[in-house]
């Protein structure tokens, strides 16, 4: 006679609770002994340039988060001088630890010499303490901010400026890059409240082949803005791509209030800009994983824009209101 059913379900689940602890384990090691340290290159073409413009590769770096340790990083960034961008674009968090100014120089190394501009983020302002990972889960209105020790931003920002990049917090600025002009502004960052945009207000030049803006934390109160004022891209990190991500569903957070699909790449931000979020190089030091969503830096080649086709424009005047001319 035949027995139907399992005639040992507490073995079965035993068995099935061992191998989820496993494979959770597993996953585990994988995110924080390996994937956290996969450098990666993204590249992307970008059509954000005025019509006619030449193309301009340029170098997106965010979020190292550096420790003094960091070699493989700093080597693996430095080396990215290989590529020859026309501009280094760096949105941020640079710092992790109060002896940490010297290694990120040493990571950009020769980057320093080609034209590159930046802002700051929360982590070159203060450095990382433990916090319960399941903030991160929870409403932004919810959190009390925690903040570290103070880190000498001031520091890095004067060897920055000593070697030609330029510092865009709070200010506009017109820039030659490959023999073109850029008008480029920026804001200190959003994730601290610490962004100003009315001192930045006002319509982008029009006469510049890109119009770049860029922010470390891509809240959209700020981003809605730039796009107002007629920016062609807008350039953030912060969001760590998630950091960790469910193959087939992605990010789970953004740590941020921009939508989870935008957590890291590039997105269109209305009818005109591009939004380009970088998943950046490092972790907090008290979070030191990555899973699906290996550390980055992107090459982004910009290329002009399309030029509307006669049969576009005047099916846009057709369909226009009778009060637009």
């Amino acid at each position: 006679m035949s027995t139907v059913g399992n005639k040992h379900p507490a073995k079965t689940a035993t068995r099935l609770i061992t191998g989820t602890l496993a494979l959770g384990a597993g996953a585990l090691g994988y995110a924080v002994g390996i994937e956290r340290r996969l450098w990666t290159l993204r590249t992307a073409e970008l059509p954000v340039l005025a019509p006619g413009a030449r193309p301009i590769r340029v170098l997106h770096v965010s979020d190292l988060h550096m420790l003094p340790g960091h070699e493989s990083k700093q080597r693996w960034v430095s080396a990215l001088n290989e590529l020859e961008p026309d501009l280094v674009v760096n949105t941020g968090d640079n710092l992790a630890h109060q002896q940490a100014v010297p290694y990120v120089l040493r990571a950009f190394g020769p980057l320093l010499d080609r034209p590159g501009v930046f802002i700051f983020g929360s982590n070159d302002y203060y450095a990382p303490k433990p916090k319960n990972p399941a903030r991160y889960l929870m409403p932004r209105g919810k959190k009390k901010r925690i903040h570290g020790r103070k880190l000498p931003w001031r520091d890095l920002r004067a060897a920055f400026l000593e070697r030609g990049w330029v510092d865009l917090t709070h200010v506009r600025r017109t820039i030659e890059v490959a023999g073109q002009t850029i008008f480029a502004a920026g804001l200190d960052d959003p994730h601290l409240r610490r962004d100003r945009y009315p001192e930045i207000a006002g319509q982008a030049d029009p006469d510049a082949v890109l119009r770049l803006g860029v922010t470390h934390s891509p809240e959209p109160r700020v981003l809605d803005p730039f796009a107002a004022d007629g920016y062609d891209l807008v350039m953030a990190g912060h969001t760590h791509g998630g950091q960790l991500r469910i193959p087939g569903i992605g990010a789970l957070v953004t740590n941020c209030e921009l939508d989870r699909s935008r957590a890291r790449g590039a997105s269109r931000w209305g009818a005109h800009m591009w939004l380009h979020v970088s998943a950046g190089l490092g972790t907090s030091p008290y979070a030191p994983a990555r899973f699906a969503c290996p550390p980055e830096a992107s090459l982004l080649t910009l290329v002009p824009r399309p030029t509307p086709t006669r049969e576009a424009e005047t099916e846009t005047r057709r369909k226009a209101p009778s009060d637009v001319r």
